[in-house]
């Protein structure tokens, strides 16, 4: 028996489709969980712009050198929906097809696909197909309200942060250590407004250190970053979550996708044709702002949200089980988020 490997942060075979569903559709209630506005209010109008719509092909095949005779994977491939997000389609397409699957949703709204592959096979292929429409964030979602406010006051407290409390806690191992208390101080200057102590974090994460593919793992842990001052954007979004939570605030980890096709002005950024990750930080107002330090910018309709909680661990894209004698493996990952010329019908 052995784990195969989770997917990276960051033309095809046959089409099975596993029990022909379409998963990620289930309506969700507002005020249910402090995290399900995603980076969104849901009483404020979104119509600062226009909305975007894409599909996405997210494509992971595993080779091993011998035969497997049993494959068991759980993931997180399907697009949230939530305010300013609408998932469209989805579908999972299991090679080869899965003699079981079913889909359901974590603790933290995300939803959870499984299943399982008992034909032999030495290739298992997942690929995972949305269409996903994302509105632009309100005018002033990052220049008002609590994101003006001084980034003390965003401490979770009282009944409407006791949920968002749990997103304050360290990891194990611990990531709060001293050096990220001390790496964070500068941007923490004593009521400073919540969103410039985001922009400054991020624009120091961004020039102190050095995006390099292949660096670290899934298992590189934050103090080794801010060591190496090279990473990923996984890591880089795990330093900044380590960051705000040394500070008592409410900090998430959130995995997605990065638009191909910048928006004219815009250049195009880190992140293309891979997953992708960033955090996000409560307010009182229960917002959650999404902010990306690998691109230095806070997120926006280009950011396409699919897993969200406390740490990667929470939402990695595969991971799983299988049976084989098999001595080596590879991981082949294809990312592809292209606009949508379809047509967007609404109910």
């Amino acid at each position: 028996m052995t784990a195969f490997p989770e997917g990276p942060p960051g033309g095809l075979g046959p089409r099975l489709q596993a029990r022909g569903e379409r998963w990620g559709h289930t309506p969700r209630k507002r005020g249910a969980h402090p995290h399900e506005a995603q980076g969104d209010d849901p009483g404020i109008d979104t119509a600062s712009g226009s909305s975007r719509c894409y599909q996405v092909a997210h494509r992971t095949v595993y080779r091993y050198s011998d035969v497997v005779t049993s494959s068991y994977g759980r993931g997180f491939l399907t697009p949230r929906d939530s305010a300013r997000q609408r998932c469209l389609s989805h579908v999972l397409v299991i090679d080869p097809e899965a003699a079981d699957s079913s889909t359901s949703r974590d603790a933290f709204g995300n939803v959870s696909s499984y299943f399982h592959v008992t034909e032999r096979h030495r290739t298992l292929s997942i690929t995972s197909r949305s269409v996903v429409e994302v509105d632009p964030p309100p005018a002033d979602f990052y220049d008002g309200g609590s994101s003006r406010a001084p980034w003390e006051i965003a401490r979770p407290v009282g009944p409407d942060g006791a949920l968002a409390t749990e997103f304050t806690l360290d990891l194990q191992p611990a990531e709060i250590t001293d050096e990220v208390r001390n790496y964070a101080a500068p941007s923490f200057e004593p009521g400073r407004p919540l969103v410039e102590v985001l922009r400054d974090l991020a624009s120091r994460i961004h020039s102190d250190f050095t995006y390099r593919s292949g660096s670290t793992t899934v298992s590189t842990q934050v103090n080794e970053v801010l060591t190496a001052r090279e990473g990923v954007c996984q890591d880089f979004a795990r330093l900044a979550i380590a960051c705000l939570r040394t500070h008592g605030l409410a900090a998430s980890y959130v995995s997605g996708y990065l638009a191909t096709d910048p928006p004219p002005g815009k250049e195009r950024m880190v992140g293309i044709d891979a997953t992708h990750a960033w955090a996000s930080v409560w307010t009182p107002q229960n917002h959650w702002l999404g902010f990306d330090p690998t691109n230095n910018q806070m997120v926006d309709e280009r950011y396409i949200t699919v897993g969200f909680g406390r740490d990667y661990a929470d939402v990695p894209p595969l991971r799983g089980i299988i049976y084989t004698d098999s001595e080596s493996s590879a991981i082949d990952v294809a990312v592809d988020v292209a606009p949508y010329q379809g047509d967007v019908l609404h109910a």
